[in-house]
């Protein structure tokens, strides 16, 4: 499987990627917003981009489709719920269902509501696994719920979702936030070294070489991961004094992204 990582450089910082079988050149782009990119990026590889995947319905994933589709014929993939939500879906996904790209690509859809109720991930069926993740999970960050979605669903999602991937998966979310969710870890959670030690790569990245964490990284420096840390509990109870003694993790993860819309 090979990769693009396609940085946009606007305002909200989208990522775009392309995923190509090394075989036939056959691609997938995925949230392509910025057409001219994945267009001129697919050229420069010699791949023909047959096929389109939105993770979910909101305009900075799906504004590049009608440009793409318009140049190469691809097919539109959706979350099978975004049918009346993104127009000219070819091909409604539901959770299990597997996208097939060329001869030696298999990415498994994952039904993965909180960001929009119609969101989907993508994990491929690799040795080195890979989640493409749109707006659900960022590095060291959880999409907000603002436009469609629910927090109560998006903690469902990771706790019974993504939490349970393997640590080797590597993360391809749909932005770039990654310096900024850090500084709310570290603000959550101040004697979190590894997110510390994060950080200072994370102000001096160059987003078009961006950092390519893994859930295992996450899970020690993505405060919507770290439910039970005394710390991370501790420093809630200051924003919410009536806090149980031992809250439960939808709680933590509820109020810690309640803290994460004002931050």
């Amino acid at each position: 499987m090979l990769v693009e990582h396609i940085w946009t450089a606007n305002d909200y910082r989208n990522f775009n990627y392309l995923i190509a079988c090394a075989e036939t050149g056959e691609a997938l782009a995925i949230d392509p917003l910025d057409h001219r990119k994945c267009l001129a990026r697919a050229r420069a590889r010699g791949w023909t981009i047959t096929q389109i995947l939105n993770t979910h319905e909101h305009g900075d994933h799906t504004g590049g489709n009608a440009p793409v589709i318009e140049a190469t014929g691809a097919k539109l993939l959706a979350h099978k719920g975004a049918k009346d939500r993104i127009a000219g879906i070819d091909r409604g996904l539901g959770a299990g269902d597997v996208i097939k790209v060329g001869r030696t690509v298999d990415l498994e859809c994952l039904d993965t509501p909180g960001h929009t109720m119609s969101h989907i991930c993508l994990l491929s069926r690799t040795d080195e696994p890979a989640l493409f993740c749109g707006d659900t999970l960022f590095n060291a960050g959880a999409g907000n719920c603002h436009s469609g979605g629910h927090p109560e669903a998006l903690y469902t999602t990771f706790a019974t979702q993504l939490a349970k991937l393997a640590d080797s998966t590597r993360v391809y979310p749909g932005h770039d936030y990654i310096a900024r969710n850090l500084q709310f870890t570290l603000d959550r959670e101040p004697d979190n070294r590894e997110a510390a030690k994060l950080s200072q790569k994370a102000e001096r990245q160059d987003p078009e070489h961006p950092i390519v964490s893994t859930l295992g990284l996450e899970k020690e420096i993505n405060t919507f991961f770290r439910l039970q840390s005394p710390s991370v509990i501790k420093r809630l109870r200051g924003s919410f004094p009536d806090l149980p003694d031992h809250p439960d993790a939808k709680t933590v993860f509820v109020k810690l992204r309640e803290l994460r819309n004002k931050w």
